[in-house]
């Protein structure tokens, strides 16, 4: 029986290699996974066409991070195994008017749903040619300006991270708050969310600052947020929290100042977002002990584990989205022709289960997801407070604009 499992698990494995080999390996090609062998579906069970729109074009991160998106969508529609769904995937060449194209020619050749493209830029693009055919997009994009109107935003919102860890924080008796940003743009999304959960929380900002992306000028802010934080530290007012806005690109060169200017981060709790959720976060040390929302990492660690074995190598962080995305695609392909993919359908209350937990899509694009908040460790990150197992407890938690609140 041993035997048996390992042959049947190699040949899983030698399908998806061939899968990722053949589906889409030329930017120009259109491929499909689906029916095979002229089988003809019954007249009332047309196969439902789900189209995948990534920047597969070139060498660079970008497209290092398209193809394991792309894999991990194969992976989906392989483990799913219904013959009667095809995932069409197209090069969006990583402009909009390439992703436009990419949309346009999908439609054309049927494709009911579209999910991706990766950036803002692109599914603004994307977005007015699939309205014009009624098919949804389901983006990776996390700019929730390019949400609504048939698209929904597949990925982690910073407005929902940000309510998360502060919401949790005081329930910890945290009230002193401050926080150092990045002055890009998503620096100044997460300014007026934090100020605004800080005050729903029954908090106080008591310093807020910019810091630059470049390494060496980004040290002069987060010194003068160390002044700051000791010089408060006899009064009866001390700050008790600190938000890090960044990820492995910025902590790395923060962490050693916090070390070495003596802050108790036992008593000054050190907050960050989703953007801390990277490997070996742990290995700075001021970090260890803080605090970050997140999906519980079972559901991606098991994902992981099923990638890394039909490929050959550990998925991109963001390969959960594809996978998922096109999962809740297979799952609503179930219904009949014209009655797929309708608003009512993907904006279920009950929302979807997927690699990184529950999520729900609203009416105006958004999503809300249930995230769990993670301390960061040494060697790796534990969950100091699940996830909601439901919606409707996620929704507790959830109250930024345009979200549901209990």
């Amino acid at each position: 029986m041993r035997f048996a499992q390992r042959i049947a698990a190699a040949l899983c494995t030698l399908v998806l290699a061939a899968c990722a080999t053949n589906l889409g390996s030329s930017p120009q090609t259109t491929s499909t996974l689906g029916p095979t062998g002229g089988a003809t579906p019954a007249a009332d069970r047309k196969p439902a066409r789900i189209a995948l729109l990534l920047p597969m074009s070139g060498f660079g991160p970008t497209a290092v991070l398209a193809k394991g998106m792309k894999q991990a969508g194969e992976l989906a529609l392989f483990e799913i195994d219904n013959p009667l769904v095809q995932l069409i995937v197209k090069d969006d060449k990583g402009t909009p008017v390439g992703a436009a194209a990419a949309a346009d020619e999908a439609i054309r050749e049927g494709a009911e749903i579209i999910v991706g493209p990766l950036t803002a830029s692109a599914t603004a693009s994307v977005a007015p040619v699939a309205r014009q055919a009624n098919v949804p997009v389901l983006t990776f994009s996390n700019d929730r300006r390019v949400g609504g109107s048939g698209v929904y935003l597949m990925s982690f919102l910073p407005e929902q991270e940000i309510e998360r860890i502060v919401a949790f924080s005081a329930a910890q008796g945290k009230r002193q708050f401050a926080a150092l940003l990045p002055n890009d743009a998503y620096g100044r999304v997460v300014e007026p969310a934090f100020r605004a959960a800080v005050a729903r929380a029954g908090g106080v900002v008591a310093a807020l600052d910019f810091y630059s992306l470049d390494a060496n000028a980004m040290l002069a802010p987060a010194k003068q947020m160390v002044d700051t934080i000791k010089q408060r530290e006899d009064t009866g007012l001390p700050i008790d929290a600190l938000l890090l806005a960044g990820g492995p690109e910025v902590l790395p060169h923060m962490g050693p100042l916090i070390t070495y200017s003596g802050i108790n981060t036992t008593r000054v709790k050190l907050l960050g977002t989703g953007a801390w959720e990277y490997p070996n976060v742990g290995r700075t040390p001021a970090l260890v002990g803080g605090w970050y929302p997140g999906p519980d990492p079972h559901g991606w660690q098991d994902f992981s584990g099923r990638f890394s074995r039909s490929f050959g190598s550990a998925p991109p962080r963001l390969a959960s989205l594809a996978y998922d995305a096109v999962s809740f695609a297979v799952a609503l392909s179930a219904n009949p022709p014209g009655q797929r993919f309708t608003p009512a359908n993907l904006t279920r209350p009950t929302g979807y289960n997927g690699v990184d937990g529950v999520l729900r899509f609203l009416p105006d694009g958004t999503s809300e997801r249930a995230l769990a908040v993670l301390e960061v460790q040494p060697m790796a990150s534990n969950v100091v407070d699940p996830a909601p197992s439901a919606m409707d407890a996620a929704a507790r938690y959830s109250a930024v604009p345009g979200q549901r609140t209990d």
